[in-house]
């Protein structure tokens, strides 16, 4: 995606004043158009994120925090502090801040619903038969704080249990190093139960006592089986082994214009199997995006070429992360 550019020259360091660098001064200043446009371009470079002239307040309520707890007094110099860093550990504070990471359990439900209806039945059908590997695998890209991919492994391991002969592999990646900490704990507020349906919160979830009291921690059965790894959906190589049998992008390519939304499209669908099923969020679509998979339900998509039986979804590790 391309970040939009106004009218004049592009914007560059050296544009701004030098007093914009640190020492630090108590109180910030407002962040300026040449400002936020350093910014856009180097988020829409690095995340591939585009972020319209209207999101200017928001950049600028996002980011103070950041320059409070640095002691910087304004987002010149916090500009600087992230271009001029060795190890990009800043670039990934600022990512974390600019990323949007609500989500829920059993989001999209009608896409649960479709699993559970009409493609589990065929995956039962062909591992009984020996037509197709009775190892799932599974990629819930831009998975935030890991409701999707928890949600995933309970719908998984209900149908598919371990005890039949099945093996349930899911990668759950996303930019924001923040919001993968916090899957990795797994734990959330207790009032989040009311998103899980019953037989899976039982079964699945465990309830907080004493010191962890009104929180919910998932169980070490749906916890086993997933396995979350940063990546950014913007470069241009993923370190990503084998074929998915489905692969869920939801809500995540609204932030990417249309160039780089095709870019990404492109490499995830590079990685989905030949019968594989793409999910995007209720307000995407893939019309117009790519000729390789076509439309089976609103917001879910299959290859392009005929469905063939016996699948093998790949051996190799889920991703070459360690």
């Amino acid at each position: 995606m391309h970040a939009r550019r106004g009218e004049g020259p592009p914007v560059s360091a050296s544009d701004l004043d030098s007093d914009d660098r640190p020492p630090v001064i108590v109180g910030i200043r407002p962040i300026t158009h040449q400002e936020f446009k350093l910014f856009q371009e180097l988020i829409y470079r690095k995340a591939g994120i585009y972020l319209a002239p209207s999101k200017k307040a928001l950049i600028e309520g996002r980011l103070a925090r950041r320059l409070r707890e640095l002691g910087l007094n304004s987002f010149g110099a916090y500009y600087h502090r992230v271009v001029e860093e060795g190890d990009g550990e800043e670039l990934a504070h600022l990512l974390n801040r600019i990323s949007t990471n609500e989500t829920h359990f059993f989001r999209e439900p009608r896409q649960f619903e479709f699993l559970e209806q009409r493609v589990f039945p065929d995956w039962t059908g062909q591992g009984a038969s020996a037509m197709r590997s009775r190892r799932i695998r599974v990629w819930s890209a831009g998975s935030s704080t890991g409701e999707e991919p928890y949600s995933v492994a309970m719908i998984l391991l209900e149908h598919f249990p371990p005890s039949d002969g099945w093996e349930i592999e899911i990668l759950a990646t996303d930019i924001s190093t923040r919001a993968l900490e916090a899957a990795r704990a797994a734990v959330w507020p207790i009032a989040k139960l009311k998103e899980i349906p019953p037989r899976y919160l039982k079964r699945f979830m465990l309830k907080g006592t004493r010191t962890q009291e009104g929180k919910m921690k998932a169980g070490p059965e749906i916890r086993s089986i997933v396995q979350f790894e940063r990546i950014n959906l913007n470069d241009d190589v993923y370190p990503v082994t084998g074929l998915f049998d489905v692969i869920f992008c939801r809500n995540v390519l609204i932030y990417f214009n249309t160039q780089s939304r095709a870019r990404v499209i492109h490499r995830l669908l590079n990685y989905l199997a030949p019968a594989g099923y793409f999910f995007v969020g209720h307000a995407e679509s893939l019309h117009g995006v790519t000729e390789r998979v076509r439309n089976v339900m609103p917001t879910v998509y299959i290859n392009a070429g005929e469905k063939p039986l016996g699948v093998k979804a790949g051996t190799a590790p889920l991703c070459g992360v360690s």
